[in-house]
């Protein structure tokens, strides 16, 4: 395994200093480090962050292959600065056995780029009538923590109480997709003046707060862990403030793309990178309004919102290259994701680079119950971490999307930020702002 001696480096905090990564872990960190033979990477200008976790990306494998692989995840994970993903579970068959998600764990092992932590369904198939196997997946090899039908809404009030019970007994957490069925029946963006001008079926915000409502008051009856997927509006995170403030066991997260974009580029020919119906907009839950971002991007500031995540979603091209109504919900976001959070939030001053690192790092982990990532560049700790060129600039275009998915809603728009190095436990799968080859990546 190479060994790496990273020279300069801006910590989070700010504070420079030399690293030594050898043998898969922070072998030394301090000023005038030197290493016999180590590779230097020459990190002045460069902040060095924890490895990036998701705990919301769609890997598709097994059964959707033509959309993205573990293989193809990971190496768009790596790309975007990510050592950890989180599998969601709507794949074919459905991750809702110990089989699948320990088959999902062994790819990501095999390939190497990221850590692979499968999510478990909630139900059976994903189709909301009876729990899946939910204490078999917690025994499995793959010791899944999370369980979600995300896609899906578990709708039902005893199955969504019954699921809580069940994780509660092993320190899991249900990750809850926030849509009542009933409310969302045909929608297509959100519920506005927009949409009837657009003449699109509207997508309320209640719709999602309801689900929220209902669902931090089970945990609370039940004293389980309750997380909420891709929060959208102003209302969720009212609600998500009322539940934390009583002490409910609650965490949120937002997307990338609910802190830059509105529905806004939707509907206007004249707006910027987009046409009219341009169906890289068209996601689940949908691009809010205005009002809605500024209140999730508040929200992330001041903790009620705990973490962002990717809700990688890749899709092949005729899936998002059709008319609206037709087109698939999703973007693809893991290379985008630090680039996209900085212009939102860092650059606007409503974070700093630590609190980058906590809701990018270190609070997914902990939510998904991921060791090594408490205590980043202690000696001893897994060198998982990316260094990122902050003063970048860059127009995002394809070439910078290294999974299948060429679906993301910021082609051709200038993003801030540049990975110029990811380690995940020691080993280099971008260096110099490149992909390193799978099989350097595989047999280090």
């Amino acid at each position: 395994m190479t060994t790496f001696l990273i020279r300069g480096a801006q910590l989070p905090d700010g504070q420079a200093t030399d690293l030594v990564v050898a043998d898969g872990v922070v072998a030394e960190r301090g000023p005038g480090l030197s290493r016999s033979g180590a590779t230097v990477i020459d990190a002045d200008g460069l902040i060095a962050l924890p490895g990036l976790v998701d705990l919301h990306t769609h890997l598709r494998e097994p059964g959707f292959e033509q959309s993205e692989t573990v293989l193809t995840g990971t190496r768009a994970a790596a790309a975007g600065g990510f050592t950890a993903v989180h599998a969601m579970a709507n794949t074919s068959p459905v991750a809702d056995t110990a089989g699948v998600v320990e088959q999902v764990a062994s790819l990501g092992e095999q390939h190497g780029y990221a850590t692979v932590r499968p999510i478990g369904a909630v139900t059976v198939g994903l189709a909301g009538e009876r729990l899946s196997e939910i204490g078999a997946m917690a025994r499995s090899r793959a010791a899944v923590r999370v369980f979600s039908d995300d896609g899906k809404c578990v709708h039902d009030a005893l199955l969504m109480r019954r699921a809580l019970e069940y994780v509660a007994t092993f320190d899991g957490v249900v990750a809850q997709h926030a849509q009542e069925p009933r409310l969302t029946e045909g929608a297509q963006m959100n519920e506005g003046a927009l949409s009837s001008e657009l003449g699109l079926a509207g997508w309320p915000a209640v719709a999602e707060e309801a689900i929220i409502a209902r669902d931090v008051l089970l945990a609370d009856a039940v004293g389980a862990r309750l997380h909420i997927c891709h929060l959208s509006t102003a209302g969720s995170v009212e609600v998500v403030r009322w539940a934390k403030a009583r002490g409910i066991q609650v965490t949120a997260e937002v997307t990338p793309h609910h802190l830059l974009l509105t529905e806004q580029l939707i509907g206007r020919a004249d707006a910027p990178y987009a046409p009219s119906y341009d169906s890289r907009f068209k996601v689940n839950p949908p691009l809010r309004r205005d009002e809605d971002v500024q209140a999730l991007r508040a929200a992330l500031a001041d903790g009620t919102i705990d973490i962002v995540a990717t809700d990688h979603a890749p899709h092949p091209i005729e899936s998002k290259e059709c008319a609206w109504q037709e087109a698939s919900f999703g973007m693809v976001g893991l290379e985008s994701a630090l680039s996209v959070v900085q212009a939102a939030m860092v650059d606007t001053g409503h974070i700093g680079w630590a609190d980058v690192a906590r809701v990018l790092s270190r609070t997914p982990a902990e939510i998904g119950r991921l060791a090594g990532y408490d205590a980043p560049f202690t000696p001893g700790a897994p060198a998982h971490l990316a260094l990122v060129d902050p003063a970048a600039r860059r127009p995002f275009g394809v070439e910078q999307l290294r999974g299948k998915g060429v679906n993301s809603p910021y082609l051709g728009r200038e993003l801030p930020g540049r990975i110029v190095a990811t380690l995940h436990a020691g080993v280099a799968t971008v260096l110099d702002g490149a992909l390193r080859p799978a099989e350097e990546v595989s047999h280090a």
